[in-house]
């Protein structure tokens, strides 16, 4: 980049943002008593909190950096990369999101021995893994090729100084640090998002809005103001390798394959709460998340037309959204941007780190430890873990920064990494016919014809929709689709071969038994009778494990029996259940508006003396 950028105002907002950030999740470490909580965080939250933590994961670094890219080469047919989700989410909110949480699966690869077998497990642990340390990998390398050119230090240093600051607030406060980190790096970026598309429109208006929009519209090209790309063309960027890198690749792995994002949903209150988040993420969220990943490059392009000079021909891919916003942006101002980008970064980071830190312990380490170990020396090996990941992580940077631009890393990686895992898990899902030999060729089998596609173009271009091949480059989308077509095609063959599990080993693990996962889920009978919630206070009562004993009068007004679940929260709904406990009924007393909690309850819930409780019974 042929532009100066930054000054020392700018470096001093982002050490800053950085220190707040660290502190303000290492204070939440104190609600994480154990693995459940380090990784679940005790499945407690509101929709609301679990919705912009969503945002924050889902915009990572990568996006702000790799969606400005396209859309300054394309213009506003960027956004249909950021728009691919909606049509899956109603297979994920009443189909994938019940089974895993009413079966309290705790990792994808445990999904994989239930369903089909141990091995199935072992290769999906193995391929997940693969996949979520590469992903922070380029969330690494994508922030550090912003912010070592404004800190004028190496790029492998800054790779290593932003792990070590992921590590610090990570490290005690598991998923509950994640989740309200999240939160407040949530609402940055997308100010900070806006904001840029604010001070752009400004520049471009000479600090008028109304003539900057104007400006901004009059210097984009027609083929700049489309919605869609071109159906096949250029090779790089078109309708149909985009529709099958990410609306069908990429979305089936971020909403049924990612870890960190799964675990998000399992820290949610209750399936219905995990709903509501997926709606209005998809309704309303994302739609706001394309603009904010992608303003900086139509403002670019805006400006490269409008002010020849100001934007130097041949700007790298990778330096469209730091060099646009250092234009647009006052010093200072500047740096809070790239610290919104610090915040995607440390977002998603910090949601992959724990997720794979949890397949580890819940799918290595477990299982293949002989000796129990208690719940400290778990949650130890947990926090260490990450740490092992993260390092992992920054060995893999120098392949990914190898590629020509973050976009291309990311989407050779995606097409790459995800479709076995995809084919698997979907016909899981929703084919009872699947069967543990399938799913095992799937892995095998169809990696090894990805393989193949990878060294043979040739035998990709019958699924080219004609896409021009690029010499030494090969085809960047479509393979997408033919490593879907291999490896479901591996797999339904030798489904049809091979003998299936009976119905019973397979209850509660595919679409077809929804309707019977509450009761799974709960062990007895559902108790569906609506009832009010009550507020009550609290006092200790250690006889019961996992029991609160309620009144009579109250239970009664809850439509509630001994033995149905209840969940108890802090009155105060802007902690969003962070002050909060799941229970059991046990046999009511006669005093009217107490509850009697276990010491346990009152560990996990951290509740405050003298502070009413707010109940309600789930099922």
């Amino acid at each position: 980049m042929d532009i100066a950028v930054g000054t020392s105002l700018d470096r001093v907002v982002i050490l800053v943002y950085f220190a707040l950030v660290m502190g303000f999740g290492a204070y939440f470490g104190k609600y994480s008593k154990n693995t459940t909580d380090y990784f679940f965080g005790g499945r407690r939250f509101a929709w609301w909190l679990i919705t912009i933590s969503i945002v924050a994961t889902g915009v990572g670094s990568h996006s702000f950096v790799k969606y400005s890219t396209k859309a300054y080469q394309y213009g506003l047919s960027s956004t249909m990369t950021y728009m691919n989700d909606w049509f899956f989410m109603p297979l994920f909110m009443f189909g994938w999101l019940p089974i895993i949480y009413y079966t309290k699966v705790k990792s994808i690869p445990e999904y994989f021995e239930r369903r089909f077998n141990r091995t199935a497990r072992y290769l999906a642990t193995m391929m997940t893994l693969l996949y979520m340390i590469g992903y922070i990998a380029i969330q690494f390398l994508t922030l550090a090729t912003a912010l070592y050119r404004i800190y004028g230090i190496p790029l492998m240093l800054t790779v290593i100084l932003i792990a070590i600051a992921t590590t610090i607030y990570m490290h005690f406060g598991g998923q509950t640090s994640v989740i309200f980190t999240d939160l407040l790096q949530g609402f940055i970026l997308i100010f900070a998002g806006m904001f840029l598309f604010f001070l752009g429109i400004q520049y471009l208006g000479d600090h008028t809005a109304l003539s900057g929009l104007k400006s901004f519209w009059m210097n984009l090209s027609p083929e700049q103001k489309l919605p869609l790309a071109h159906f096949n063309h250029p090779p790089d960027f078109n309708f149909v390798g985009i529709f099958w890198q990410d609306g069908i690749a990429g979305s089936i792995g971020f909403l049924f394959l990612n870890q960190g994002l799964i675990m998000r949903f399992m820290a949610a209150k209750s399936v219905n709460e995990g709903r509501k988040a997926a709606a209005v993420n998809v309704l309303l969220v994302l739609p706001i998340s394309a603009i904010v990943v992608s303003n900086a490059g139509w403002i670019g392009r805006a400006i490269f037309n409008a002010v020849p000079g100001v934007l130097p021909e041949g700007l790298a891919a990778n330096d469209v959204f730091v060099a646009v916003t250092n234009i647009v942006s006052s010093p200072g101002v500047f740096g809070f941007i790239i610290a919104a980008l610090c915040a995607a970064l440390m977002s998603t980071a910090d949601t992959l780190v724990n997720a794979s830190s949890a397949i580890i312990v819940n799918d290595i380490y477990r299982p293949l430890t002989k000796k129990v170990k208690s719940e400290k020396q778990q949650l130890d090996f947990a926090r260490w873990t990450s740490v092992g990941v993260k390092v992992i992580a920054v060995i893999l940077v120098p392949f990914f920064n190898s590629f020509d631009s973050i976009y291309e890393a990311h989407g050779w990686f995606h097409s790459t990494f995800t479709p076995p895992l995809v084919v698997g898990v979907f016909l899981g899902i929703f084919w009872k016919r699947f069967t543990s030999q399938a799913v095992i060729a799937t892995f095998i089998g169809g990696a090894f014809l990805m393989i193949l596609g990878q060294f043979n173009p040739e035998l990709i271009s019958p699924f080219s929709h004609g896409i021009e091949l690029r010499p030494g480059r090969g085809y960047s989308y479509i393979g997408a689709l033919y490593n879907i077509v291999v490896c479901a095609g591996v797999g339904v063959i030798v489904a049809l071969l091979t003998k299936p599990k009976s119905d019973q080993n397979l209850e509660g693990l595919t679409i077809f038994d929804v309707h019977k996962l509450k009761a799974i889920f709960k062990g007895s009978a559902v108790n569906e009778e609506k009832g009010e919630d009550a507020i009550v206070s609290w006092l200790v009562d250690d006889t019961e494990e996992n029991v609160m004993r309620f009144s009579k009068r109250d239970m009664d007004r809850m439509k509630a029996n001994p033995g149905d679940l209840v969940y108890v929260q802090d009155g105060r709904w802007w902690l969003g259940g962070l002050k909060s406990a799941h229970s059991v009924y046990g046999a009511p007393h006669s005093e009217d508006g107490i509850v009697y909690i276990n010491p346990t309850h009152l560990d996990h819930g951290q509740f405050v003396e003298g502070l009413e409780l707010k109940a309600e019974k789930e099922m």
